[in-house]
């Protein structure tokens, strides 16, 4: 799978993201006075004219998913998820953040996990011009479903290799706890999951474990 996330060590900031964006969109820098509030009308200053531009330059693709990835509100997110989705496609976004949540930092993974949840946008043709002329649209480019099962799987392991409680709670209660949900070469990490997740800390967790065992009776 190919990766389209930024490369680099240094984490991003969400403003140094969304002033990205604004630049590639040619919006005047705006609320600079208004400090830590600063980011978000910068946000929503170019949330109308992303989409309303009838495509979006292969090289804006990386920009909007960083400024999801790192948009801290899980309500907001989606005015960069929306666009890349209409423009690009479902499954590249998908892709994408299946890719922050197997190589990310742990900031990163969270917010892939709560952008994860805008990507399953309702596609309209009157949303965007970036839709498709005359309403038609290419239904390979938001065929998911292997996509959707490499989440799962990042999902699991990144539950596994964290120590970030939030981030655990976070893409394990995202889950579904019936195992016939889960296709048949997941189904030893499932098991070892909810191993781990019956004993853990977190009272969210273990409910979650023990959802999972009552669906198994």
């Amino acid at each position: 799978m190919a990766k389209d996330k930024p490369s680099g060590t240094e984490p991003l900031s969400f403003l140094a993201c969304v002033t990205e964006v604004a630049r590639l969109l040619g919006v005047e820098d705006v609320g600079r006075e208004l400090k830590d509030q600063h980011a978000r009308h910068l946000a929503h200053a170019v949330r109308k004219p992303l989409l309303e531009h009838p495509r979006l330059p292969e090289e804006w693709f990386d920009a909007l998913m960083a400024a999801a990835v790192n948009d801290p509100d899980p309500s907001f997110c989606r005015w960069f998820v929306e666009p890349a989705v209409y423009a690009f496609g479902r499954r590249r976004v998908m892709a994408a953040l299946v890719d922050y949540l197997r190589t990310g930092t742990d900031a990163e993974r969270t917010g892939a996990v709560r952008a994860w949840y805008s990507a399953h946008v309702p596609l309209r043709a009157d949303r965007t011009p970036a839709y498709g002329a005359g309403g038609v649209r290419d239904p390979a480019l938001d065929e998911s479903q292997d996509i959707k099962i490499a989440w799962v799987e990042a999902s699991l392991r990144a539950f596994a290799e964290s120590t970030d409680r939030q981030l655990r709670s976070r893409v394990l209660l995202g889950l579904p706890t019936c195992r016939a949900a889960y296709p048949s070469h997941l189904h030893e990490l499932v098991e070892s999951t909810l191993t781990f997740a019956r004993i853990h800390p977190d009272p969210h967790i273990r409910r979650w474990a023990a959802a999972a065992d009552h669906e198994k009776v």
